[in-house]
């Protein structure tokens, strides 16, 4: 088993900078080019409403996976938690882990079975809670996720005999 750092952080999972640039000029080139289209050639009025809503909704979800991939994941003692203070999930919550090829999990990540259901959240490209599972991963680094979930397990495993 690893030590904490001085803050008592275990392991930190973080966007990459590549994953993470690529995906924020995705959803940006795609919402400005649904809107430039819908206001050069203008279709038929429903449409139009339906193109400026679908590229409105692309700039916003751009803007929010920028500013949620600027923070990091944590794993201490008691918690997985984000840097902008919100808890993941406990560890005393959690019941499993799956980070297999075939499991339900976010792109180079994992996912965490609770033991209750806790309230939907989402930071797009890091993670997301639904019910009694929490993903992480999207953008993130696949080492760094790989690592957390190794020390997930391991906990997991020590806890439960």
């Amino acid at each position: 088993m690893f030590t904490a750092d001085e803050s008592g952080v275990y392991a930190r999972v973080e966007a990459s900078p590549a994953r993470r640039f690529f995906a924020v000029g995705v959803l940006f080139a795609l919402g400005t080019l649904v809107l430039y289209s819908a206001l050069v050639q203008p279709p038929a009025a429903i449409w139009l409403l339906f193109m400026i809503l679908l590229g409105g909704l692309a700039l916003w979800l751009a803007e929010k996976l920028r500013r949620a991939t600027l923070g990091t994941i944590e794993l201490t003692d008691d918690e997985v938690r984000d840097t902008n203070g919100r808890v993941l999930a406990r560890m005393d919550e959690i019941r499993g882990i799956e980070r297999g090829t075939l499991a339900f999990k976010p792109s180079n990540g994992f996912t965490l079975v609770m033991n209750t259901k806790r309230p939907r959240a989402w930071a797009p490209g890091l993670w997301w809670r639904i019910g009694k599972r929490v993903g992480v991963g999207g953008v993130t680094s696949a080492a760094q996720a790989k690592f957390m979930a190794e020390q997930i397990a391991f906990r997991l495993s020590q806890r439960d005999g």
